[in-house]
């Protein structure tokens, strides 16, 4: 291993498409919640789809993009709009909030995520954290336990790839940046937001999409891996050393 290589001393990784796919479970919730809607909320079904929802959604992004960092409360405005508009009673807005919530937090962990989970714990010295710009709910979802530490960007008030989430995480764990790695998908929040920071950075990448084309723009993990099979293979001789 390269002199210039340290032991890490902590590693974060990102949650949706990191860890679980995401894009199942947003449909199956939108889709449970407009079902949800018609039968508590018919007014709102009734005038808008749930294309038309979303549709919505983004623009209220557009109007306003701080809420990028609070996912949850992009949606709440969406709702509310949607309410206002259909002549329907708000006071359903928190059940239909809850009942998104739940279904959100209904994902399925990759089959490679535990195996490496419980290798990583075993690791000496070595601490385990969480960065996301999502509402994902690790202690409903069943694997808070796994991590010492879990950073969401709504409770934090700064979303990723801004470099001070980042450094906040490492902070909270007691660990400088250059001694912990981030593991995330998305090249532009996740690797690029991450060594910003200062941070080593792997590109989770599970399913090619153009690798070539989407490092042209710059952005240079410290590693690519197809899976945590891979992450923990890249890791091992570095857990392996004493620091450098």
């Amino acid at each position: 291993m390269p002199a210039s290589i340290r032991r890490p001393h902590a590693i974060l990784f990102d949650l949706d498409d990191t860890l679980w796919p995401i894009a199942p479970v947003i449909a199956r919730a939108e889709t449970t919640l407009h079902a949800w809607l018609a039968a508590h909320a018919p007014k709102v079904a009734a005038r808008f789809t749930i294309e038309q929802l979303r549709a919505r959604r983004m623009a209220l992004l557009e109007e306003q993009p701080g809420l990028i960092a609070n996912l949850a409360a992009l949606r709440r405005a969406g709702l509310d709009e949607a309410f206002a508009q259909a002549g329907e009673d708000a006071a359903h807005i928190a059940g239909a909030m809850e009942h998104f919530l739940a279904a959100r937090n209904a994902v399925t962990l990759y089959e490679d995520v535990l195996p490496a989970l419980a290798w990583l714990k075993r690791q000496p010295g070595l601490k385990l954290g969480v960065i996301t710009n999502g509402n994902a709910d690790l202690a409903a979802i069943g694997h808070a336990h796994h991590f010492e530490l879990a950073l969401a960007a709504a409770d934090f008030g700064k979303a990723k790839p801004d470099p001070a989430i980042f450094l906040a995480a490492c902070a909270a764990l007691g660990v400088a940046p250059r001694d912990a790695i981030y593991v995330g998908d998305d090249l532009r929040l996740d690797v690029d937001g991450a060594q910003r920071a200062g941070l080593r950075a792997v590109w989770l990448q599970r399913h090619d999409a153009g690798t070539q084309a989407q490092l042209a723009a710059g952005v240079r993990p410290d590693a690519i891996c197809a899976d945590l099979g891979e992450l923990t293979a890249w890791l091992a001789p570095q857990l392996a050393a004493g620091s450098r």
